[in-house]
């Protein structure tokens, strides 16, 4: 089970009980650089990049089809997020030496493991959608 803490959702199981008083108080741990709540959102936090990573899933999808597959991201954007996604090892990026260039975008295996977060929230949104 998990309980809200101020800023930081931790398993209950990391809180520490304190006795002030005769009272039983729980330590709230801070949401500092330690926080993996904190760390994750660093990376997944973007705009676009839960979008990117839903959109290209399980497939390989080129630089044109993610275009496409969310049209209101700007090129300047996609391309930023890409290259983040690839520098925090969630998606690589393979160039194929063919004229025209052709590049195409997989989840690695780090990246397969936010699937089951993004279907969390694609089951929230179904829900809530009006």
């Amino acid at each position: 089970m998990y309980k809200y803490l101020r800023s930081c959702r931790v398993p209950t199981e990391w809180l520490e009980l304190l006795i002030i008083n005769g009272k039983k108080e729980k330590q709230i741990l801070p949401c500092d650089d330690s926080c993996p709540v904190k760390a994750l959102l660093k990376i997944l936090g973007g705009k676009w990049t839960l979008m990117i990573i839903f959109q290209i899933n399980v497939d390989v999808m080129r630089y044109g089809e993610l275009k496409r597959a969310i049209p209101s991201i700007s090129e300047k954007m996609l391309i930023q997020e890409l290259n983040m996604l690839v520098e925090n090892k969630l998606v690589s990026k393979k160039a194929f030496p063919e004229i025209p260039p052709r590049v195409g975008y997989r989840l690695t295996d780090l990246g397969l493991k936010t699937l089951p977060i993004i279907d969390k929230l694609v089951e929230s949104g179904l829900g809530n959608l009006v």
